[in-house]
């Protein structure tokens, strides 16, 4: 079975400059983890991804080594979410990320999500982002479409 048979067809994509909020506001419309970022091509130049958007909320580690005791400063850091949703997506996105072939067969693509630890991998062809492959899709194919 290839992923061009389980694949999401929609395609959710932002530009570089695109600020978090609008990051966050296409992941929540789309129940989705991630929104993918491409230049004005149509090219997949990155990846954003809920986590990505916390980060920057969390103190640097060694400020936990410093002061334990105030770098969990919830409060501050939830007063400066407001900036953080400011940000860009180029200020936090995976560039150049992984993708697979809409040819690929959907077990190599699962070792490879296994590999690098994703629940969703862009589809492109010559660059461009054509899909989205999930495990949830994967296990569908495998397990209850059958």
């Amino acid at each position: 079975m290839k992923v061009r048979d389980v694949m999401s067809s929609e395609v959710v994509s932002i530009s570089r400059g695109d600020t978090l909020h609008t990051a966050v506001s296409q992941m929540v419309m789309h129940n989705s983890a991630q929104v993918t970022v491409a230049d004005d091509d149509g090219k997949l130049i990155g990846i954003v991804t809920v986590r990505d958007v916390m980060l920057p909320l969390y103190p640097e580690q060694g400020d936990y080594v410093h002061d334990s005791l105030h770098a969990r400063d919830f409060e501050a850091m939830e007063e400066n979410y407001t900036k953080v949703l400011a940000m860009t997506a180029g200020d936090v996105m995976t560039a150049n990320p992984v993708h697979v072939s809409p040819d690929d067969s959907i077990l190599k693509a699962a070792s490879f999500m296994g590999l690098k630890n994703l629940r969703r991998i862009p589809v492109a062809v010559d660059g461009k982002q054509v899909g989205l492959l999930s495990i949830e899709n994967i296990n569908n194919a495998l397990f209850l479409n059958r």
